[in-house]
């Protein structure tokens, strides 16, 4: 998806100066307990599904946006794995834009949809294993936060996100 009229009319007063963002990406396990991610157009790199969050949008509606948006799922968030941020989350853009983004995670289970392969924001999707994303080609803040949900992995007797705080509102 291009900028958002909202980032647009930021980058219109401050130029590429660095701009930041709040932002969210959603865990959702395979039955394995493997990871899903998707290859950004943008960049050519693998993340979870995320994205800005868009002014008067809640963290929680942003992430089944944003899930919806690159993959076809409808989510729906389970557990508040962390809020990352800092210097590791500094992304500077071919333009010369750059960002710093605060990350809402999100542990999420699929609620129904049907995975997609492409559409404008994503090349392909999948599901990867703790092994295998070690070896993809991702930003050094999915490997953070990932590592971080790994321990967590949804326990698929209860459906609950083990060792993470349930959220107890979601507005809708």
């Amino acid at each position: 998806m291009p900028i958002s009229p909202y980032v647009a009319s930021l980058r219109a007063r401050i130029g590429t100066s660095r701009l930041l963002l709040p932002s969210v990406s959603a865990i959702v396990y395979g039955e394995g307990g493997e990871i899903l991610l998707v290859r950004q157009r943008d960049g050519d790199v693998w993340s979870t599904p995320g994205g800005s969050i868009e002014p008067d949008e809640t963290p929680a509606d942003a992430v089944v946006r944003e899930t919806w948006e690159e993959t076809g799922l409808l989510v729906r968030p389970i557990a508040l794995i962390g809020v990352f941020g800092g210097p590791a989350f500094v992304v500077r853009y071919a333009n010369g834009d750059e960002t710093q983004y605060v990350m809402n995670v999100f542990g999420c289970s699929v609620v129904s949809g049907q995975l997609s392969a492409s559409n404008d924001e994503v090349t392909a999707s999948r599901f990867a294993t703790e092994a295998e994303l070690r070896t993809l080609d991702v930003p050094p803040w999915t490997r953070r936060y990932c590592r971080s949900a790994m321990p967590g992995r949804r326990d698929q007797s209860s459906g609950r996100f083990a060792g993470h705080r349930l959220l107890l509102e979601v507005n809708r």
